[in-house]
């Protein structure tokens, strides 16, 4: 299998990102997004899904964080649809069910190439530093919709909207993580019957 990397860049007059990504990394993280939190939750991203991954944004945090944090979401999915190429020999479905102290939170998904979320999740809508809490399903969907990814994020308990959102994240990286990986016995075909992803 071919080196899963790739590197995205996107300019607009709201935000200007530089991001690469390596799939078979080993977690490496170079985060830096003007958002505290979303930093910490990049990081967690990269560092249990073990995608190496460097980000750079200059975004209008003038404004607020939602530009940055939706804008990064889809040079993030850019990069792991580049990565991915055709998708042969992997897995293609992953899931995880992710404990966080009180908050339990469900990812599951599918690299079909029909990108979309399906969001159930009760995420307080609070600050969390200079993060909105509600926009963690913003990151997600223009994630899923630029990866080409079916994504299942589901809450199945939980208080704390740190410990939710944060759960999130990692378990959206595991699914992602067992997802991408090669399957042995699957060689160099495609996992799916359509002849495409």
């Amino acid at each position: 299998m071919n080196q899963r990397t790739a590197d995205v860049r996107r300019t607009t007059n709201e935000t200007d990102i530089a991001l690469s990504v390596n799939l078979d990394g080993t977690g490496e993280v170079d985060v830096e997004t003007g958002i505290g939190f979303f930093d910490h939750m990049l990081a967690a991203f990269a560092r249990h899904g073990l995608f190496d991954l460097k980000v750079r944004v200059q975004g209008d945090l003038e404004v607020d964080g939602h530009h940055t944090v939706e804008d990064t979401g889809i040079v993030l999915g850019q990069a792991f649809a580049q990565a991915l190429g055709d998708k042969r020999g992997i897995r293609r479905f992953g899931s995880l069910a992710l404990p966080m102290d009180e908050a339990l939170v469900l990812a599951a998904c599918d690299l079909s190439g029909r990108g979309q979320l399906h969001w159930a999740l009760d995420v307080p809508p609070v600050m969390i530093g200079a993060f909105d809490a509600t926009l963690a399903k913003e990151f997600f969907i223009a994630f899923a919709g630029c990866a080409g990814a079916t994504l299942h994020v589901r809450g199945l308990a939980g208080e704390n909207a740190h410990h939710i959102v944060e759960a999130s994240f990692k378990a959206a990286a595991r699914a992602l993580r067992e997802a991408v990986e090669p399957d042995a016995r699957l060689g160099d075909a495609l996992p799916s019957t359509k002849g495409a992803l």
